[in-house]
């Protein structure tokens, strides 16, 4: 086992349970399992796209990579929001350890490499790059080869909360098929000891269109004409697999692996809303329209708290000596947050029952917390809802989400195949922090006792 090179295939928001559901239908898929070990692999918290592709390639935690979404708090001010590029990672992911060993890398989209930083082989910046005009690779000259092979590349599909469902469809299968011509372009051109690749598509299709398939969603329509929408794309996404593996070394260990999965996504919890109704977020004037929290102006002398939307809230406290215009005295912060659990895990929507929040503190989740966590992570009914940041609305449950239509909430628990190891079927109690150990071992490299998962024997 020791030595092999590695090829990682990421698939964003690949989801287990469909997985298992069209199992049958995934004949690359099945061979990957039966040739090796897969099962659930437990995502971070919060389970997004960032931090989770990173906390993977690192084996550290979001709390120790000290950001916890797209966009984190930069100081305690009130405004100061910071986009989470490869410039906020820190630790050293797994390209960056090979490197340094001398290892030949390629790494194609994963979530916060741009901007690009030097390995030691070559690098194709994610989608956070704003275009193909920046500079998203490295080495620079690499955009030329690029749009030799695959024309316009595609970063991302462009506004993917559309409802010109055909375009999106079209976008997100063009997306993906361009992503693997260019992976079998470089592994078999290069030479390489560690390849990945992070294709973003099935996290598109996913927020796209679930509630053309899932009778579990709220607003499924049977017999409708996507119905087939997500399994046509899951068994596409599978021959693509099997077109790569099929140009890859023979003794190399293939990982199919994801951050996160999905699920229905029942409605969305205004959280400022309700901070407003129960009096703990205080507006100079209330706008008539739905607007963005950054965009309305508070009342910071007579505000405790404040939330971000997104698929999970964050919940942020206005504390005396730490934000500007605190209000709440740090010797009450203790009780003030026991308060704010007791009254959003009670929380109900227009019809009295009982949504199922879950909240944490950020010292619960992590050894340490670095940069400025959240005073309080909102898992809106356990994120089969989501957070929205707006105000304006006149109620804090909502069912439009407040960036444009979504049809799917995110879920604790991606998946995860590895062959290379020895043929023993599924796995239960797999981390996301499994991921980096595990690559090292089977590339015979030693690991970092402060990587927080284990080795996948």
């Amino acid at each position: 086992m020791e030595g092999k090179r590695v090829a990682i295939i990421g698939l964003d928001c690949w989801d287990p349970v469909l997985v298992e559901k069209w199992r049958d239908d995934l004949p690359h898929i099945k061979s990957l399992q039966e040739n090796g070990v897969y099962g659930k692999l437990r995502s971070t918290d919060p389970p997004i796209t960032i931090p989770a592709w990173s906390s993977m390639m690192s084996g550290k935690s979001p709390g120790t990579l000290g950001f916890y979404g797209f966009r984190n708090r930069s100081d305690y001010s009130y405004d100061k929001l910071s986009f989470a590029t490869s410039h906020m990672v820190r630790e050293k992911r797994l390209w960056d350890i090979l490197s340094d060993a001398g290892k030949k890398v390629i790494i194609l989209g994963v979530p916060q490499t741009y901007p690009p930083k030097a390995v030691n082989g070559i690098l194709v910046g994610d989608f956070l790059a704003p275009d193909t005009k920046s500079d998203y690779t490295y080495p620079k000259a690499l955009k030329e080869e690029i749009e030799r092979v695959v024309g316009d590349y595609m970063l991302d599909v462009d506004d993917f909360r559309t409802e010109n469902k055909e375009r999106l469809l079209r976008d997100i299968y063009r997306m993906t098929k361009q992503h693997f011509d260019l992976a079998r372009h470089f592994v078999t051109t290069r030479e390489w000891d560690f390849f990945m690749m992070v294709d973003m598509g099935p996290d598109r299709i996913h927020h796209g269109f679930w509630k053309f398939f899932d009778p579990a969603h709220p607003k499924y329509v049977a017999g409708n004409p996507l119905e087939t929408s997500i399994r046509d794309y899951y068994t596409f996404v599978d021959g693509e697999v099997g077109k790569l593996i099929e140009v890859l070394p023979a003794d190399c260990a293939v990982i199919v692996v994801s951050d996160h999965g999905a699920q229905p996504m029942i409605g969305g919890v205004a959280i400022n809303e309700w901070l407003i109704e129960k009096g703990y977020l205080t507006l100079l004037s209330r706008p008539e329209t739905p607007t963005k929290i950054g965009s309305v102006k508070i009342d910071w002398q007579n505000t405790r708290a404040w939330g971000e939307g997104g698929y999970y809230s964050r919940l942020f406290f206005n504390v005396k000596g730490r934000e500007p215009e605190g209000t709440i005295d740090p010797a009450d912060y203790e009780a003030f947050r026991d308060r704010m659990i007791e009254e959003i895990t009670a929380m109900t929507d227009e019809r009295g029952a009982i949504i199922g929040n879950v909240c944490l503190r950020p010292e619960d989740l992590y050894r340490e917390a670095r940069g400025i966590p959240p005073d309080l992570f909102i898992y809106f009914g356990n994120l089969a809802w989501r957070s929205v940041g707006t105000v304006g609305l006149g109620s804090y449950i909502t069912y439009e989400n407040d960036t444009g239509p979504d049809d799917a909430n995110h879920s604790f628990f991606g998946y995860v195949s590895v062959t290379g190891t020895r043929k023993n079927g599924v796995r239960e109690g797999l981390s996301i922090f499994d991921v980096a150990p595990t690559v090292l071992t089977i590339m015979g490299m030693p690991t970092f006792k402060d990587m927080e998962g284990k080795i996948i024997e």
